[in-house]
This record gives C-alpha cells, sequence and structure tokens, in this order.
C-alpha cells in the first residue's frame, strides 16, 4: 500500500499537471517570475550598460530560432527562460529593457548582471554592472512603477504571489577572492572566514527581498566552480578540478543550506518555507563525474572558446566553435549549454532533497495552486 506521503505526492504532482495544461499563455500568466543574480541567469540587462560583461554578440543566441544574440550566455535559453516555460509564460524581460512596460510588467522581471556578487567590490573590473544592492533598489522602483499600472493593492498581490530566483556567489569567489593572488580579499580572510563574512551579507539581501514582498524564493548554491574550463585551462593538467576552489563551494554550500533553513524558521509561515536552496553543485557535478551517462561527450571542454580545454578568454565569432552543442556541458568558459541548462532545471521541478530542499519547484507550484484554490 501506498504510503500517506507518497499519496500526498501523487496528489500535488496531479494539481500540477492540472495546473500547468490550463495555465494561461503569453503576458498574462498566473504567476508573475523574478530573477536577480548574476550571468547565469542575466538575460540582457548588461546590452544597456558600458562594460565588458556581456553577450550580446555572435555565436551566442546561435541556437535561437533567430539565432540572435540576446545577451544571455548560452547557445540558447538560460534557466530563468526554462522555468519559465514551466509556469506557462512568456520569458520575462531584463528591467533595463524598453519594451518592459504596460501588460509586459505583469509576467515579472530580471535584474540579473553578469559580473555581480553578493559583495559590491566583486566584479569590479568590468566596471559598469548592476550589483545586487542596485537590483534591490531596482525591483523598489519596478513594484512603484506596477503600482502606477494596476494598483497598489495588485501590485502587491502580484509580488507575494511570484516566483523569484536568485543566483550569487560565484563570482565572489573566481572574480574576487580567487582573482589573483594575493588578492586583497584573501589578505583580508581566511577562506573559512570570507565564506562566514559572505553568507552574513548574502542573509541581509535575502531578508531584503522578503521585506520587498517575495514570499518564494529559490535560492542556486555556487556550482563546481573549479572543473569549468576557465580554471580548468588555468590550473589544470589532465582536466581534474581545481581542489581549491572546489574546496571553496563545497564549504560555502552547506552552510548556505543552513542559512536559508534558520531564514525559513525566522520569516516562513507554519512551516511553509519562503527560501527553497538548489544544490547547483551537486546537479553539475553528476555531469562531471559522468558526462555521458547524460548524454554529453564532454564536460571538460568548452563549445566555444580558444586555448587549452577551449577555457582562455571569450566566445567571439574568432573563436573555436563546436558543431554539436548537445554534447557539451559547457556553452563558453563559465556557462552550460541550453541542453545542460534544460537537464538543471528537470532538478529544480523534480528533483530530491539531495538537489533541492526543502521541497522541489514542482510541489512548490503545487502546494500554491492548492491555496489560491482554497482562498477563491
Amino acid at each position: 500500500m501506498a504510503s500517506a506521503s507518497r499519496l500526498v505526492s501523487l496528489a500535488l504532482c496531479l494539481c500540477l499537471g492540472a495546473a500547468l495544461h490550463a495555465a494561461p499563455r503569453g503576458a498574462h500568466a498566473a504567476r508573475a517570475f523574478f530573477v536577480f543574480g548574476d550571468s547565469l541567469v542575466d538575460n540582457g540587462n548588461n546590452n544597456y550598460l558600458f562594460t565588458q560583461a556581456r553577450a550580446d554578440a555572435p555565436p551566442y543566441g546561435i541556437d535561437t530560432p533567430d539565432q540572435r544574440a540576446t545577451g544571455r550566455f548560452s547557445n540558447g535559453k538560460n534557466v530563468p527562460d526554462i522555468i519559465s516555460e514551466h509556469l506557462g509564460a512568456e520569458p520575462v524581460l531584463p528591467y533595463l529593457s524598453p519594451e518592459l512596460d504596460g501588460d509586459k510588467m505583469l509576467v515579472g522581471a530580471n535584474f540579473a548582471s553578469a559580473g555581480v556578487g553578493i559583495l559590491n567590490d566583486t566584479g569590479i573590473q568590468f566596471a559598469n554592472i548592476i550589483h545586487i544592492s542596485k537590483q534591490l533598489r531596482y525591483f523598489e522602483q519596478y513594484q512603484r512603477r506596477l503600482a502606477a499600472l494596476v494598483g497598489a493593492e495588485e501590485a502587491s498581490r502580484l509580488v507575494r504571489g511570484a516566483l523569484v530566483l536568485i543566483t550569487l556567489g560565484g563570482n565572489d569567489f573566481v572574480n574576487n577572492y580567487y582573482l589573483v593572488p594575493y588578492s586583497a580579499r584573501s589578505r583580508e580572510f581566511s577562506l573559512p572566514d570570507y565564506v562566514s563574512y559572505l553568507l552574513s551579507e548574502y542573509a541581509q539581501v535575502l531578508a531584503r527581498l522578503h521585506d520587498l514582498g517575495a514570499r518564494r524564493v529559490l535560492v542556486q548554491g555556487v556550482g563546481p566552480i573549479g572543473c569549468v574550463p576557465a580554471e580548468l585551462a588555468l590550473h589544470s593538467a589532465d582536466g581534474a578540478c581545481d581542489p581549491e576552489l572546489q574546496r571553496a563551494a563545497e564549504m560555502y554550500n552547506p552552510r548556505l543550506m543552513a542559512l536559508l533553513a534558520d531564514l525559513n524558521a525566522r520569516l516562513g509561515a507554519g512551516g511553509d518555507p519562503v527560501f527553497v536552496g538548489v544544490n547547483t553543485h551537486r546537479i553539475h557535478n553528476d555531469f562531471i563525474d559522468d558526462p555521458r551517462a547524460y548524454g554529453f561527450q564532454t564536460a571538460t571542454e568548452a563549445c566555444c572558446g580558444q586555448g587549452r580545454f577551449n577555457g582562455l578568454g571569450l566566445c567571439t565569432v574568432m573563436s573555436s566553435l563546436c558543431a554539436d552543442r548537445d554534447a557539451y556541458v559547457f556553452w563558453d568558459n563559465f556557462h552550460p549549454t541550453e541542453r545542460a541548462n534544460r537537464l538543471i532545471v528537470q532538478q529544480f521541478m523534480y528533483g530530491t532533497t539531495d538537489y533541492i530542499a526543502p521541497v522541489n519547484l514542482s510541489t512548490v507550484l503545487a502546494m500554491d495552486l492548492r491555496k489560491q484554490q482554497l482562498r477563491t
């Protein structure tokens, strides 16, 4: 006989399936979506800034329908785009896009900016980027614009009912603490103390998101930063991951999950989690440990780049470009291919607590649908 928990899970999945089947498409999707963070989730904000941290030139976007470089650091869709598909919505627009107006604002907005981190001194080499503190100020500005469009009460309802994704942390290691030998931050902090400092700052960011109305927040941990082609090109003779960068991620991620549990205990209502932690490190490690099991040819070489592991420098029209993007985990020196992103989102949706905790996204969506039905 099925256990009670399995029966509940089955009921939730059935409710979710009905919701997704009935979900309106396009600008009037049932749920708004907001995105904060770095290049893993930036979908074009940096196109509007004078910065080197941008992906608005070919061959970025080579596998989009019109083969257009949109500012996404991918050959095609990124994680927010694919989550939007599961929400039954069109992709959210970059906040700086002039097209984000009128009904388009009801879909949500993407505030992410390539190069940023938890700390405002992360990514200073890129000059003009939208640090997380400014992303949150833009979120406040967005809400004022939304209230002018639909009224304050409806704007508050939309924000509180939205799904939020935030992706930060990796740049605080690769583009700050380990950017150069004896960096300012590495002289200031030992690695354990730096992780503590990062998490204390992140706690303030997440609490501020909650203050601004966010009630369902997916928080991605730091991926296997020692295994990306950029770091292999600099530190690996044989494709083995850099142990020091891996140590940093492995130290950081469990403590991030503990932080989220603490915030949920403080801010969640009746055991209902505000923050859901995504174990990006574990998801990526599956591909890296056994790429062929997931249909990939390689998890060490980037599809687009130059030099060792195709990991040196930017992806440009002059780069070596692979013919079959689906065979590669990494599109460029730091970022996954669209196919890898799709597998990552599968774990968002349906993964066990080894991958996403305390519940996966399909369960979150079903729970929220049920609450909505009870209210109506």
